[in-house]
């Protein structure tokens, strides 16, 4: 009960404290709208920003699910030849520590722009990727070598093995991983839409930035809300599938 209400008070309080604000006169309205006036603003918009927001959701699931996809099948490769994990993992690093808003327009430009759609998955995919890959790994390898001695000794196929020992070790850390991969594919989608701009797949990233740039704040504002709801919704669907996984499993 105190997980809820605890943050509903604390959000309350923000609102709050928000209102009075820009109730005093002390900031512009232009500059920091009041919260009325942002609820106004996405009853006003519902159609166009929940047409957006269900783009960008588009490409941040299928993102993910090819993500959770290449991450495991790596992993997996990795963990059957050590020749190809030192051999492609450095790749995958180098993925990851490059900003993935440099990588954007070069994606936008391979992919061509009768394409856009596809280039925000693959943008979005880039992000998510390596969590996913680097816990599921880690998972893998930490199967206790008695169990793995044992599944020897009895002549265990790879199938058997992998079904029986490795998937169910490994099961937490993909699970763990998927919450920050969720988020981290969100952030891939939102940059590839500032990157690519308006068109048949715009998203609600350009509608924040389109707002923006016409200082409509209070649609800037109501666009940035739904943005992190759906953020927050993606990860606490992964907890809730967590530990409703790891409960069934015990």
């Amino acid at each position: 009960m105190k997980r809820v209400l605890f943050p509903l008070l604390a959000l309350l309080v923000i609102i709050l404290i928000w209102h009075f604000w820009v109730a005093s006169g002390s900031v512009p309205k232009f500059i920091l709208p009041s919260p009325a006036s942002v609820v106004n603003a996405f009853f006003e918009n519902f159609v166009p920003l929940m047409s957006a927001a269900g783009t960008t959701l588009k490409v941040t699931l299928v993102a993910l699910v090819a993500a959770v996809l290449s991450g495991v099948l790596l992993a997996l490769a990795f963990s059957l030849s050590r020749t190809v994990e030192i051999t492609i993992y450095p790749f995958a690093v180098i993925l990851q520590v490059t900003p993935i808003v440099s990588i954007a327009p070069l994606v936008l430009i391979w992919v061509g722009i009768d394409h856009v759609e596809r280039a925000l998955v693959i943008i979005a995919w880039l992000a998510a990727f390596f969590p996913i890959l680097a816990n599921m790994s880690a998972g893998l390898r930490s199967v206790d070598p008695n169990l793995n001695d044992l599944f020897t000794l009895y002549g265990a196929t790879r199938w058997q093995r992998f079904w029986r020992l490795l998937w169910p070790t490994a099961l937490p850390y993909l699970l763990a991983s998927l919450k920050i991969s969720g988020g981290f594919a969100l952030i891939g989608a939102v940059v590839a839409e500032f990157v690519a701009g308006s068109g048949e797949a715009t998203g609600l990233a350009w509608r924040i930035l389109e707002a923006g740039n016409r200082l409509q704040t209070d649609k800037m504002f109501a666009g940035l809300i739904l943005l992190s709801l759906m953020g927050v919704t993606i990860f606490y669907s992964f907890t809730t599938l967590e530990k409703w996984v790891l409960r069934y499993r015990k």
